[in-house]
């Protein structure tokens, strides 16, 4: 799965796992790129790791979790190295990257109505306000097929706990959550745009992706993000209005985890 092939539709998916930082760093621990769900499952269950999760529980995770995350989109022998030495911040930016583009409904909820939140000077997001976007989303047709209220609402649960998670929400169980806007890292930064770059995005369809939209970004603010990167000599920006044309240092994503790993 490239980042073009997102699930068109809303689903309930995040309702096996929220953000799963901790849980993932672990699992990546046992992954190896000739691993299958199966065996990493095997691996997980005798590994010790995971002594408070059922094996019901860790099967959910693994299934419905990390293997649209990171194992479709084969991304988790990037992720494995980093995870091994950067600090839960950063490793937590990169995580939540390939969550959202995994399940639409938090993409877009945190590319729309959490950051129009914020923009719009609001200090929290409410538990309505997330019940109202998913109640939004299904009236549009958003989801195969209509969800109930009760279904409504755990999915809005499950969007302002997975912001906690990522730490973009303050945590606990309260009707509003203060927020915590993120700046993204110059190492969130580099991978992103390379991973972009090697997926087939041409430079300006790079700029203007919706993965950027997750850190408050938009395409003026990704060119600056860029310009940074460059002083950095880790790849080079030109533009001329809104025309874009970058010239990329590294030649493969192994590349630039060893700079991120450098770092």
């Amino acid at each position: 799965m490239t980042p073009d092939t997102i699930q068109p539709w809303y689903t309930t998916q995040l309702g096996a796992g929220l953000g799963l930082v901790e849980e993932t760093r672990l699992l990546l621990s046992l992954y190896n790129p000739e691993i299958t769900t199966t065996q990493l499952y095997q691996e997980a269950l005798n590994s010790g790791l995971f002594p408070m999760i059922s094996a019901r529980r860790l099967r959910n995770i693994i299934v419905e979790c990390f293997s649209p995350r990171y194992l479709k989109p084969d991304v988790a022998i990037y992720l494995k190295p980093i995870a091994e030495v950067v600090s839960g911040q950063s490793l937590s930016q990169l995580l939540l990257i390939h969550t959202a583009l995994a399940n639409k409904v938090l993409l877009d909820f945190i590319t729309s109505s959490y950051w129009e939140k914020y923009s719009s000077n609001y200090d929290t997001i409410s538990t309505e306000d997330a019940n109202d976007f998913v109640s939004q989303a299904v009236a549009e047709g958003k989801t195969q097929k209509p969800w109930s209220d009760s279904t409504i609402k755990r999915v809005a649960s499950y969007l302002l706990g997975c912001c906690a998670d990522y730490q973009l929400l303050s945590a606990g169980r309260v009707s509003k959550r203060t927020i915590q806007p993120v700046r993204i890292q110059s190492t969130t930064c580099l991978y992103l745009a390379y991973w972009l770059h090697f997926s087939g995005y041409g430079d300006n369809a790079l700029i203007n992706h919706d993965s950027w939209k997750l850190f408050g970004l938009d395409p003026f603010d990704v060119r600056e993000e860029l310009k940074t990167l460059a002083k950095k000599n880790w790849l080079i920006v030109q533009t001329a209005g809104e025309v874009t044309r970058i010239s990329w240092h590294f030649q493969s994503m192994e590349e630039v985890i060893n700079v991120i790993i450098e770092s």
